[in-house]
């Protein structure tokens, strides 16, 4: 078998896409979405691979800029549009995608790669490593009681109609990304992501609403929400499923999520992805009866190690030598010198001794201070070899507020 590798076509985005939807399954999409994901689609940056006029596999990568800890925005290739079609698979074709895909990232000069993995364990192998996680949450809000900050009862809610609300929500959640490693900045058309609400989806909810928290007339915080309508014998049992909620300060989140507690005829709220260290958590009464569950969010690829390393900056000074193993991506491989503080961070190639050796997998789960060095090598997965090393560079490598992605792509 010989499998080509081109680039997307823009008149074959049909057939490229209907391929994908037959890789996971074979549902069609809605107009809306497939309208959506069509004009989102950078041709130039995708991949068909041709096993001779059959389309059998299909990749993407979308040009993002990624919160780093220290607040800057890297430029990031979004990895998308994984598929391959179930005749070809365990034959090379995935490889040979993600053997093309991190070449081109890297001649795009971009230093990162990152995804979520519809089955987490394909992607380490490529070098992909853990290194978000979201926070799910099903809140029992008949019993569950919010201690809302000083400050909350001056926060005006409205209800808007969700496209209504679309610049001013933007304007906030621009304003919350480089606060917290792992957000996107949302290029130009990427605001109509959260406007996506098919009836296919909504499994039994209803129209997404939008509520807004002013102060002074000034926006500083919004929510998206659906409910969800339920009654028995006893009377309404309702959820309100939220989709976001963002805000500028403590008073605007607690007034946005004690209206969510306080939507007539419910009693759950369920919100599927949120930071691991949501405030929520600490407003919250009864932290048990909020049914805590955590499942992995996006993994992330150093395609250049010395750019990626430098773009951060670190909580605690910082200077050891990585012995960075890399099979994949080989011109990461060898040992570089990281020096570094809260300031700002050099990493360059260097002869010295190595300090501690990892693979660039553990390195990119650790890049966004999400988890830590020392748990790696408890695992095996780090050695040390100069005392003292680990520790220091675990402190470096952490960071005040936990990386969270938002919303997939």
């Amino acid at each position: 078998m010989t499998v080509e590798l081109r680039v997307l076509e823009p008149g074959r985005w049909d057939r490229w896409y209907g391929e994908l939807e037959r890789a996971f399954g074979g549902a069609q999409e809605s107009p809306e979405e497939r309208s959506l994901w069509h004009d989102l689609t950078e041709c130039e940056r995708s991949l068909a691979a041709w096993d001779g006029d059959e389309l059998v596999g299909t990749t993407g990568a979308f040009s993002f800029r990624l919160s780093v800890p220290g607040g800057s925005l890297v430029p990031t290739a979004g990895v998308t549009c994984v598929g391959v079609r179930s005749t070809h698979r365990r034959r090379g074709v995935l490889t040979a995608m993600m053997r093309r895909q991190l070449d081109d990232v890297r001649r795009w000069g971009e230093p990162l790669a990152v995804l979520t993995a519809s089955e987490p364990p394909i992607y380490g192998r490529f070098g992909y490593g853990l290194a978000t996680e979201r926070l799910r949450m099903e809140i029992d809000s008949a019993r569950v009681r919010l201690t809302a900050p000083t400050g909350t009862d001056e926060i005006r809610l409205r209800l808007v109609p969700p496209r209504a609300a679309i610049a001013a929500c933007e304007a906030v959640y621009a304003r919350r990304v480089a606060g917290r490693p792992g957000m996107l900045a949302r290029q130009p058309g990427w605001e109509r992501l959260p406007l996506l609400d098919p009836p296919s989806e909504r499994r039994g909810a209803g129209e997404v609403g939008c509520v807004l928290a002013e102060r002074n007339g000034e926006v500083v915080g919004f929510a998206r929400f659906a409910v969800k309508s339920d009654w028995d014998e006893a009377g309404p049992k309702g959820s309100v499923l939220v989709r976001d909620v963002e805000a500028l300060d403590p008073a605007g989140y607690a007034a946005l999520w004690r209206h969510l507690f306080e939507v007539d005829l419910t009693s759950t709220v369920i919100a599927s992805n949120r930071p691991v260290d949501d405030p929520l958590l600490h407003l919250v009464s009864d932290v048990r009866r909020c049914r805590l569950r955590v499942r992995d969010g996006m993994f992330v690829r150093l395609v250049d190690v010395g750019a990626a390393l430098a773009a951060r900056t670190y909580a605690a000074p910082v200077d050891v030598v990585l012995e960075v193993e890399d099979t994949f991506c080989p011109w990461n491989e060898g040992r570089w010198r990281l020096s570094g503080d809260q300031k700002g961070a050099t990493c360059e190639r260097t002869t010295d001794s190595a300090d501690l050796v990892l693979s660039a997998r553990e390195l990119a789960g650790g890049y966004l201070g999400g988890f830590g060095l020392t748990a790696l090598a408890g695992a095996g997965r780090i050695r040390e070899l100069r005392p003292g090393a680990l520790a220091e560079a675990a402190t470096a490598f952490g960071h005040p507020v936990a990386p969270w992605l938002p919303h997939g792509f």
